[in-house]
């Protein structure tokens, strides 16, 4: 089997502080070089739509959403682990491109719903499409088997940890 810097940096590890067990590197490096690499491919294909990711994942939060396709702000802001404020920082900057919009909800005038507007449902549709194809394309090298293995454990790795999870 091949050798990654990983590797590399578990053996220099093991003879620098061989009192330590570094084995639990071999996993947390790898998920964030791996992870490093997919973010960096996901800006790379969706800066040719010119788009940031955070347009990206607001925007498919509510492409998910069914017909509605809105969300509570309160909500977005949980999906994408920031505050509320941060998270009505975006939805106007997205508002100023007319790619959402601000609902009040029929059965409560006080709450906000974010929704995408017709413009916003086309622009994340061809995102999407880009950003699957950079997706499958990530992940070439294993095999579907592997890939359902992989996503299991990622799942359960996860779970593991419930402020990630969270």
């Amino acid at each position: 089997m091949s050798r990654d810097l990983v590797d590399e940096m578990l053996e220099q590890w093991a003879r620098e502080r061989p009192e330590l067990d570094a084995s639990p590197l071999s996993v947390a490096v790898r998920v964030q070089m791996v992870g490093r690499r997919f973010r960096q491919e996901a800006v790379r294909c969706l800066a040719r739509l010119e788009l940031e990711i955070w347009e990206y994942e607001v925007m498919a939060a509510l492409r998910r959403q069914g017909e509605l396709r809105s969300l509570p702000v309160s909500r977005l802001a949980r999906l994408a682990q920031l505050s509320p404020a941060a998270m009505t920082h975006r939805i106007n900057r997205l508002e100023e491109k007319g790619l959402v919009e601000r609902r009040s909800r029929p059965d409560d005038r006080r709450s906000v719903m974010v929704a995408l507007t017709d413009e916003g449902r086309k622009v994340v549709d061809q995102a999407l499409e880009v950003r699957f194809q950079a997706a499958h394309a990530g992940m070439a090298g294993l095999s579907d088997k592997e890939k359902r293995t992989l996503a299991k454990l990622m799942r359960k790795l996860m779970l593991s940890a419930p402020e990630v999870a969270a």
